[in-house]
């Protein structure tokens, strides 16, 4: 079995059309027909059975290709690796991220980083704490931003910085123009949150719960846009960290100090303990490190 033959039958299955595909490969068609049944010859098996001038995959077809495709990724992992090792300068590095970072806090970095290492692509993943750590525990990404971090002891972590919540209010609330207040005095507000699932929505809700109410959750949103958007538009009030408050460009809405209780998120990147990082992950994760112990001894 070749691995010309693997790709060829990897894109007539995506195509369902053997013309289609040899386009995509930029090769004749009746070399795309001569590998397929090859690979049906070499399998014993019917791969691809004819509908009309199109080709559906047999039963026993998708069931190759789902096992193949696997492989597949596998083996692209495995050059990656080499390339990296080779030249980790010019590699690729797959990266994960959360909504409320995608605004400021990683788009700054990268630029950064990108400033001494312009031949580094990057692969964004997003979700939230919870996919991020799957992807990196399945070995689908290595590294990943997340917030908060976690404590546990099964991936391992490293905090980059610290910042405070604060509350985001609609400019015509009575408390608008207090320069700070308790969490105790949102009470009685409709509240704007991310969604369950999302570690910054328990954040807020344990924080609730800490002063003693239970908050009325009258929008929920994955998206901190959405989030900011349903405030300035009076329709609740949030908590939200303050780097992504720091430019606020609604003058529909304003943020205040949170004084009681003080609740704070922390920032950083998960990796495995399974295995070491790649080349290239390496030289970022290193740049990340050197990066905030600039920034957070100018901050004091």
């Amino acid at each position: 079995m070749e691995l010309r033959q693997i790709k060829y039958f990897i894109e007539v299955a995506k195509q369902e059309h053997v013309t289609e595909a040899a386009n995509q490969l930029h090769v004749a068609q009746s070399a795309v027909s001569r590998q397929i049944a090859r690979l049906e010859d070499e399998l014993g098996v019917v791969l691809f059975a004819r509908d009309g001038r199109n080709v559906k995959l047999t039963h026993i077809g998708k069931i190759f290709l789902e096992h193949i495709e696997n492989a597949m990724e596998e083996i692209d992992k495995s050059v990656k690796a080499v390339k990296d090792y080779l030249n980790p300068k010019q590699g690729m590095i797959r990266i994960g991220f959360p909504n409320s970072l995608a605004a400021k806090t990683l788009p700054r970095v990268i630029s950064a980083f990108r400033k001494q290492y312009p031949e580094i692509g990057f692969k964004f993943w997003q979700g939230s704490n919870k996919e991020l750590r799957g992807l990196v525990e399945n070995g689908e990404i290595d590294l990943a931003f997340v917030s908060p971090v976690p404590t546990d002891s099964k991936i391992n972590t490293h905090i980059f910085f610290s910042e405070r919540m604060r509350a985001l209010l609609p400019f015509h609330h009575p408390l608008a123009q207090k320069k700070e207040i308790r969490l105790y005095e949102l009470r009685k507000e409709p509240f704007v949150l991310f969604q369950t699932g999302y570690d910054m929505r328990k954040m807020v809700m344990d924080a609730c719960r800490q002063v003693g109410f239970e908050p009325d959750v009258a929008f929920e949103s994955e998206d901190i846009y959405t989030i900011k958007g349903l405030v300035e538009a009076g329709l609740g009030i949030s908590l939200l960290p303050e780097s992504t408050l720091d430019e606020q460009s609604s003058p529909e809405t304003v943020s205040i100090t949170v004084s009681d209780p003080i609740i704070t998120r922390t920032v950083g990147v998960i990796y495995p303990k399974s295995r070491d990082l790649p080349p290239t992950e390496k030289l970022f994760f290193d740049f990340l490190k050197q990066y905030y112990e600039r920034l957070n001894q100018f901050s004091f």
